[in-house]
């Protein structure tokens, strides 16, 4: 069983291909793609993690659309960290879990507990003892730092990503500059 992350998919939401300069023709295209790649990566025991904005626009308010688009997400257990455009309809389909914050073991059998959450941070629990914070909301605007990380489809060629890429990329990311006023004395090593 694994753990996989994905944010702002945006399911159904046409306009987001121009807002984020997306490489598909239409959202049909669009949302066939991302379910393919999802499917391709997450095996049946697996839980998803949709961290925020899993679909919008005017068909995220069909709940028999909505409802097939959920019937074809893989892995055992899906949970939604709850985004801005995640609406009425899209927090009654029956998710795993529903949460605005979650704080989640993935990892070395000692390590801290992630904290998931659709909005970037600044310090969350165990932030000084090596516990990442993932997160979406900015799309590809922002890749986050050395301990937040961005796991939004826009910057991850629209595939969800397992703990040990996340860690990988965030070796490679800057210190957040505000992370001595927030966390004095802390190391990021």
């Amino acid at each position: 069983m694994a753990h996989w992350y994905t944010a702002d998919l945006h399911f159904g939401h046409g306009n987001i291909i121009r807002l984020c300069n997306r490489p598909f023709r239409d959202a049909d295209q669009m949302d066939a793609i991302l379910m393919e790649n999802l499917k391709n990566c997450v095996d049946r025991g697996d839980h998803l993690w949709i961290v925020g904005d899993f679909a919008f626009g005017r068909r995220s308010k069909d709940t028999v659309w909505l409802r097939e688009l959920f019937d074809q997400l893989p892995g055992a257990r899906k949970h939604l960290l709850i985004g801005n455009h995640d609406n009425f309809h899209t927090q009654e389909l029956p998710w795993d879990s529903l949460a605005h914050l979650v704080e989640l073991k993935d990892g070395p059998k000692n390590s801290r507990a992630n904290t998931l959450c659709h909005y970037p941070m600044v310090t969350w629990n165990h932030s000084r003892r090596g516990a990442l914070q993932l997160f979406g909301h900015v799309h590809d605007n922002w890749a986050g730092t050395r301990n937040s990380v961005n796991v939004g489809v826009d910057l991850w060629d629209f595939m969800p990503v397992r703990i040990e890429e996340v860690r990988e990329r965030a070796k490679e990311l800057p210190v957040n500059l505000h992370w001595d006023d927030a966390e004095p004395g802390a190391d990021l090593g």
